[in-house]
């Protein structure tokens, strides 16, 4: 007689699932106002949207992302809570660029088995950047993949939904001649360009715990530094600050393609390359690959996590405010008048397949 394959034979333990959600519940209820409708298990989340009445025409911003390949880094060093930090950040901090306010978010983890202590960890720190954030946790799923998956792989990915008044949307056409570009300051290398990181480290014949003076810590500890949560810093600003033109998010594709992006045709921003000093992080990575300078700023966010447009009057009061919320910030450059210089390395124009301004990038950094 054939032996009965059971779920649990498959390479799926249900109960090591069940028991990971009761080991991140106390976590994610906390982050749930009384918009929170059901708690934790239900088949949807249910957040009370009754403060939408008052919006004239309220607008719903979304977005999902990932961490990439930092991930990696969370697994070998066996830490996985900052990684949910990082998660939440990426895409909220989307959300925020359009002056929206980030209302709900989910999550996925998918792994190659369940391990309840270690999804928990993750959940908890998806939880910890959710009230950084001032969003609501309200629902995510956990697959365990036998078979497709090493039991000791996972990844995770997150979704948040917002909403903006529509006559309060942030953007390129706000954009005008003579505004002021302010850069803020990023944690660390963020959630991008783990790719090219990883394999600079391996040349280096670094180990994730060997010491870097000039970082002053493990490297393992500078690329597990979370990414910076700016949300509640930029719904502040946006409610705040009359002369607000538009967020850039630095991520994927750097500094000058991110600002790019919110930028009209005939207008270009100016960034003096020399206007702060480069954390070592990046001058290390520059270092230790002999990686073109061009090709580094197109891939990591060099010091800079978001960028703001604002006009000039208010451009001090903002970066005031930034400083007093404990994110150093400082003048970038200016908007100017696109002259449609010749295409090089120091020029960024339609990027990220928008067909808006340009970015002149000048002089060198200061390391």
């Amino acid at each position: 007689m054939t032996e009965p394959i059971t779920y649990a034979d498959a390479g799926v333990d249900t109960e090591a699932g069940d028991k990971a959600v009761e080991l991140m519940k106390s976590a994610v209820s906390r982050t749930h106002g009384p918009e929170v409708l059901g708690g934790v298990g239900a088949f949807a989340g249910l957040f009370d949207a009754s403060a939408l009445k008052a919006y004239d025409r309220p607008l719903l911003a979304s977005s999902t992302d990932g961490v990439g390949t930092k991930i990696v880094i969370a697994r070998a060093l066996d830490v996985h809570d900052t990684i949910g930090q990082d998660l939440v950040a990426m895409v909220v901090d989307d959300i925020v660029v359009c002056g929206a306010k980030p209302l709900v978010m989910t999550d996925y983890i998918a792994c190659g088995k369940v391990v309840p202590e270690r999804i928990a960890d993750i959940v908890r720190g998806i939880a910890e950047g959710c009230e950084m954030a001032g969003v609501a946790l309200v629902g995510g799923e956990t697959a365990e993949h036998p078979g497709v998956m090493e039991p000791d792989d996972y990844d995770v990915a997150g979704a948040a939904v917002g909403v903006v008044e529509a006559s309060a949307v942030l953007g390129a056409e706000r954009v005008r001649e003579g505004d002021v570009v302010v850069a803020m300051a990023s944690s660390g290398l963020h959630s991008n360009g783990y790719s090219l990181v990883r394999r600079v480290v391996s040349h280096a014949g670094w180990h994730l715990d060997t010491h870097l003076d000039d970082l002053g810590r493990t490297v393992g500890e500078e690329l597990l530094e979370p990414t910076r949560i700016y949300s509640q810093l930029c719904v502040s600003l946006a409610a705040s600050v009359p002369g607000l033109r538009a967020f850039s998010h630095v991520t994927g594709g750097g500094l000058g393609a991110n600002v790019a992006r919110v930028l009209p045709q005939g207008l270009a921003a100016t960034v003096s390359r020399g206007a702060w000093d480069l954390p070592a992080v990046f001058s290390v990575v520059q270092a230790a690959g002999s990686v073109p300078w061009n090709d580094l700023e197109s891939t990591l966010n060099m010091g800079v996590g978001m960028v703001a447009v604002v006009a000039p009057e208010d451009a001090e009061g903002l970066m005031s405010t930034s400083r007093a919320a404990g994110v150093e910030a400082w003048t970038l450059g200016e908007i100017v008048t696109d002259d449609g210089r010749i295409p090089s390395p120091d020029t960024i124009r339609g990027a990220k397949g928008v067909d808006g301004g340009a970015v002149y990038l000048s002089g060198a950094y200061r390391a």
